[in-house]
Protein backbone atom coordinates (compact mmCIF):
# COMPACT_ATOMS: atom_id res chain seq x y z
CA UNK A 1 0.00 0.00 0.00
CA UNK A 2 2.94 2.36 0.98
CA UNK A 3 4.74 1.54 -2.55
CA UNK A 4 2.34 4.14 -4.16
CA UNK A 5 2.65 6.76 -2.38
CA UNK A 6 6.06 8.93 -3.14
CA UNK A 7 9.16 8.62 -1.98
CA UNK A 8 9.46 11.66 0.01
CA UNK A 9 5.82 10.84 1.49
CA UNK A 10 6.80 7.30 2.68
CA UNK A 11 9.91 8.88 4.18
CA UNK A 12 8.46 11.39 6.06
CA UNK A 13 5.76 9.26 7.49
CA UNK A 14 8.83 6.88 8.35
CA UNK A 15 10.43 9.68 9.92
CA UNK A 16 7.29 10.79 12.01
CA UNK A 17 6.80 6.80 12.82
CA UNK A 18 9.99 6.76 14.48
CA UNK A 19 9.86 10.29 15.88
CA UNK A 20 6.26 9.02 17.91
CA UNK A 21 7.88 5.51 19.48
CA UNK A 22 10.77 8.16 20.57
CA UNK A 23 8.46 10.45 22.47
CA UNK A 24 6.23 7.75 23.69
CA UNK A 25 8.81 5.67 25.29
CA UNK A 26 11.07 6.58 28.50
CA UNK A 27 13.18 3.80 28.21
CA UNK A 28 17.09 4.70 27.99
CA UNK A 29 20.08 2.60 27.35
CA UNK A 30 23.20 3.89 28.58
CA UNK A 31 26.70 3.04 27.07
CA UNK A 32 29.17 5.08 29.13
CA UNK A 33 28.45 8.90 28.85
CA UNK A 34 26.32 8.19 25.33
CA UNK A 35 22.04 8.22 25.71
CA UNK A 36 19.90 5.90 23.33
CA UNK A 37 16.47 5.68 23.12
CA UNK A 38 14.95 2.52 22.90
CA UNK A 39 12.44 2.39 20.64
CA UNK A 40 10.70 -0.81 21.50
CA UNK A 41 11.30 -3.64 24.70
CA UNK A 42 10.05 -6.77 25.25
CA UNK A 43 11.83 -9.79 27.52
CA UNK A 44 14.78 -10.91 25.49
CA UNK A 45 15.46 -7.69 24.36
CA UNK A 46 15.22 -4.34 22.73
CA UNK A 47 15.31 -2.20 19.81
CA UNK A 48 17.02 1.36 18.92
CA UNK A 49 17.00 3.56 15.84
CA UNK A 50 19.66 1.75 13.34
CA UNK A 51 21.05 5.55 12.03
CA UNK A 52 21.48 6.65 15.44
CA UNK A 53 22.86 3.28 17.19
CA UNK A 54 26.07 1.55 16.44
CA UNK A 55 26.20 -2.42 16.81
CA UNK A 56 26.38 -2.44 20.61
CA UNK A 57 28.00 -5.21 22.47
CA UNK A 58 28.61 -5.54 26.34
CA UNK A 59 27.52 -4.16 29.40
CA UNK A 60 25.10 -1.24 29.08
CA UNK A 61 22.48 0.43 31.85
CA UNK A 62 18.42 0.21 30.91
CA UNK A 63 16.81 3.68 32.38
CA UNK A 64 12.95 4.10 32.60
CA UNK A 65 13.63 8.28 32.75
CA UNK A 66 16.43 8.74 35.79
CA UNK A 67 15.47 5.22 37.16
CA UNK A 68 17.77 3.09 37.24
CA UNK A 69 16.30 -0.56 35.66
CA UNK A 70 18.44 -3.59 34.69
CA UNK A 71 22.36 -3.91 33.98
CA UNK A 72 22.48 -5.95 30.86
CA UNK A 73 24.84 -7.81 28.69
CA UNK A 74 23.68 -7.50 25.11
CA UNK A 75 24.43 -8.80 21.81
CA UNK A 76 23.41 -6.72 18.32
CA UNK A 77 20.88 -9.01 16.99
CA UNK A 78 19.44 -8.32 13.73
CA UNK A 79 18.40 -5.10 11.38
CA UNK A 80 15.14 -4.87 10.66
CA UNK A 81 12.69 -1.89 9.39
CA UNK A 82 14.84 0.91 10.36
CA UNK A 83 15.68 -0.67 13.72
CA UNK A 84 18.61 -2.26 15.30
CA UNK A 85 18.07 -4.98 17.34
CA UNK A 86 19.54 -6.29 20.48
CA UNK A 87 19.11 -9.97 22.74
CA UNK A 88 20.05 -9.68 26.25
CA UNK A 89 22.39 -12.37 27.28
CA UNK A 90 22.27 -11.69 30.64
CA UNK A 91 19.63 -8.79 32.16
CA UNK A 92 20.41 -7.93 36.12
CA UNK A 93 17.82 -6.15 38.27
CA UNK A 94 19.47 -2.47 39.22
CA UNK A 95 19.13 -2.12 42.98
CA UNK A 96 19.30 1.34 44.59
CA UNK A 97 21.55 0.07 47.92
CA UNK A 98 23.65 -3.09 48.18
CA UNK A 99 22.21 -6.56 49.17
CA UNK A 100 22.13 -7.59 52.70
CA UNK A 101 24.49 -10.94 53.92
CA UNK A 102 21.45 -11.26 56.59
CA UNK A 103 18.22 -11.94 56.66
CA UNK A 104 16.33 -8.91 58.39
CA UNK A 105 13.25 -9.70 60.52
CA UNK A 106 10.02 -8.36 60.10
CA UNK A 107 9.64 -6.36 63.40
CA UNK A 108 13.44 -5.75 63.88
CA UNK A 109 13.78 -1.94 65.07
CA UNK A 110 15.29 0.92 62.83
CA UNK A 111 17.48 2.22 65.18
CA UNK A 112 18.95 1.22 68.51
CA UNK A 113 18.80 4.57 71.24
CA UNK A 114 21.96 4.07 73.54
CA UNK A 115 21.41 4.95 77.21
CA UNK A 116 23.04 7.46 78.87
CA UNK A 117 24.63 6.27 82.27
Amino acid sequence: MLEILPKEVREGLEAARKKDLKTRSRLRIRVNEEVFPVLKFWETGFALDAERAPHLRGLVDLYDGSRHLYQCLIIASEEEDGQMKYDFKRKAEAHDRPPLDFAMEENAPVALIERQG
